[in-house]
């Protein structure tokens, strides 16, 4: 059953990546392409989780746990950096 949808959210999560891609690309401000940088981490996420369930190994997961916590870091600061123009205070 699983190797009949993981082509399916492969595509679907492909798809999302290029729709959060755009919209980083095309925000009309700033708010709006760190919220695209961050769906398109999230969505890259759920790719390499599909990728390590396809392939079968861990490594991808563990890509995964770090990816995030770079990523979720990368949020805070330009968030931070949004609303105060400093990053350390």
């Amino acid at each position: 059953m699983i190797a009949q949808v993981l082509p399916f959210a492969i595509g679907a999560f492909a798809l999302a990546i290029l729709l959060s891609a755009w919209r980083l690309l095309r925000g009309p401000d700033l708010p709006d392409r760190i919220l695209a940088l961050d769906t398109l981490y999230i969505n890259a996420l759920a790719l390499l989780v599909l990728a390590g369930l396809q392939y079968g190994t861990n490594l991808y997961f563990e890509v995964a746990l770090v990816m995030s916590m770079l990523g979720f870091i990368g949020t805070v600061v330009l968030s931070r950096f949004l609303s105060r123009g400093d990053i350390a205070e």
